[in-house]
């Protein structure tokens, strides 16, 4: 199983405009989560189990920090044509049996992912009250085989501090994960 890890994004940049569609058609877009002390903004797909493995702990961390006025949101920007199990349908059976308890959204496009600099699921973008990224990285230190439990320890602690208004240290672990499944010809150019 190849490992991709994050490309770590500039802390303090803005929060990408984002409008898509749930796997039912709503539309969701960045401006619905105006007012909200913080915004998670999580890239993931069905097929990889590296997400798989953090599938739980995700709906978890999500069910503890909705409770707090924490936005979240999942996209998912795998090429379905190429990766079926990802394909819309099988995105709704994945947050239902997933128990998750957020919005899981399509880029088609895959212009998003290119928006979020997102290179591997699942890959993590926090933003605070003012939408400046505060946190990009892993959500703890479990991989699959390694032992390590879910916890989501290192999102929690950067979810605390934007909660309370204190910095997240800089010192930030990239997540780790399976690549994008990119569109032919359609890879960005912040690999090379």
């Amino acid at each position: 199983m190849a490992a991709t890890s994050s490309t770590m994004l500039s802390l303090g940049t803005p929060a990408p405009d984002f409008r898509l569609p749930d796997p039912a058609g709503r539309i969701h877009a960045l401006d619905d989560f105006a007012g909200k002390p913080a915004l998670l903004v999580a890239f993931l797909c069905n097929h990889c189990p590296f997400v798989k493995h953090i599938r739980e702990g995700l709906a978890a961390l999500a069910r503890d920090y909705q409770q707090q006025g924490v936005a979240i949101v999942a996209i998912s920007s795998n090429d379905f044509a190429a990766y079926p199990e990802d394909a819309p349908d099988k995105m709704a059976v994945e947050a239902r049996e997933g128990g998750y308890t957020f919005p899981y959204l399509v880029d088609a496009s895959q212009e998003v992912a290119k928006a979020y600099r997102a290179a591997c699921t699942p890959d993590f973008f926090l933003f605070d009250r003012d939408r400046k990224l505060a946190y990009r990285g892993q959500m703890d230190g479990a991989r699959p085989g390694n032992e390590v439990p879910v916890t989501g320890e290192d999102l929690r602690r950067a979810l605390e501090a934007v909660l309370a208004g204190r910095p997240v240290p800089a010192e930030q672990k990239p997540s780790i994960g399976c690549n994008i499944k990119w569109r032919p010809g359609n890879a960005p150019d912040y690999f090379g």
